[in-house]
């Protein structure tokens, strides 16, 4: 029997708004944004040349959290052009995980028992951090000739209990897309579970559609949803109705952040993301240490600085709502927990 939502603001809005509009929609132009945002488009045509570094795509659900006429929001501050990207800094690389030979089309085989399974190459918004932002993703194209191939290899490692939807944003593939690729993994008896991670429910919450709810509701994988969350101020009642759904399908709900300067490296505003999170039914999981990719350096802080953070946000939550604080190290079979 089809579930549906019962919720009649969900229902509502389901019937008013598709995902796929939404996201057609979103915005890729920064002088477009400031606009949007009351902001001077001459206080940033220096940030705005970095467009052709990697493209901008924000969806109009994420701009409308940020504060009109505040350069400093946030949420704005993670999706904006910044000049800083042209910054040429030590460490800092193209491919600080040294991930971009694949092991099969699509797979990124880093862990024992689990893969990640980049299942579409495009994200609903580029987050000007992003550790993926210069992936070649031409090379792994989101399609069912290299889906195939990929099965072929997950099925021919019975060591693998896990599959990571990584990305991209899995949430990219539309609803049937997911349903043949679930039925497709159901298929591989050594698979037990499913991890979606995404960004795409917090900046279209719309995509959380009846239709995904139910596909996830019958498959017999245990199902976890990862979101990616660095700020309390992106979470707002239309992403709490959609979490609601992903819990009333059986889903479990995670959290990841990124430890961004000037837009969460404060003890005070990771505290509240927690509440936050832990209010919708989400729990916090991991606070990632800034991954060095070129073009990002003005997010990053110290281990000194980011250890002293994270001691005084210890002292003041629950220890079940502060995050691992760990880090990626290429070639490690595991995340590396930083003990500040």
């Amino acid at each position: 029997m089809r579930i549906l939502t019962q919720n009649p603001l969900i229902r509502e809005e389901q019937k008013a708004e598709n995902w796929l509009e939404i996201l057609a929609n979103a915005v890729s132009d920064p002088e477009k944004l400031l606009k949007m945002l009351d902001l001077p488009i001459n206080a940033f045509e220096k940030d705005i040349q970095a467009r052709r570094l990697f493209p901008m795509r924000v969806p109009l659900p994420f701009v409308q959290k940020m504060e009109k006429g505040n350069p400093q929001d946030p949420l704005f501050l993670q999706v904006m052009t910044a000049q800083q990207e042209f910054l040429v800094e030590e460490g800092f690389s193209k491919d600080p995980l040294e991930e971009q030979q694949t092991a099969a089309p699509n797979i990124l085989h880093k862990y024992h028992n689990r893969l990640l399974f980049m299942i579409k190459n495009g994200c609903a918004v580029n987050c000007r951090y992003c550790f993926r932002r210069h992936f070649p993703y031409e090379q792994n194209k989101g399609n069912k000739a290299n889906w195939l191939k990929a099965l072929d290899y997950i099925a021919e490692n019975p060591q693998i209990e896990e599959i990571i939807w990584s990305g991209g944003d899995p949430l990219m593939a539309k609803d049937h897309e997911i349903d043949w690729l679930i039925k497709a993994l159901e298929k591989i008896p050594h698979l037990q579970r499913l991890r979606i991670h995404t960004r795409l429910p917090v900046v279209i919450p719309q995509r959380i559609t009846d239709e995904l709810c139910q596909i996830l509701t019958e498959s017999r994988f245990q199902t976890v949803l990862v979101t990616h969350i660095n700020h309390a101020n992106e979470i707002d009642e239309r992403f709490a109705l959609a979490m609601t759904q992903l819990k009333q399908a059986g889903v479990t709900l995670l959290n990841q952040s990124v430890l961004l300067k000037g837009v969460n490296d404060d003890a005070h505003i990771l505290k509240a993301l927690s509440d936050r999170l832990f209010s919708v039914g989400i729990l916090p999981y991991y606070l990632h240490l800034l991954d060095k990719v070129e073009g990002a350096s003005h997010f990053y802080l110290s281990d000194e600085s980011a250890g002293k953070i994270y001691r005084d946000l210890q002292k003041i939550s629950s220890g079940y709502l502060v995050p691992k604080l760990a880090r990626e190290i290429a070639h490690e079979p595991n995340k590396t927990l930083y003990a500040p």
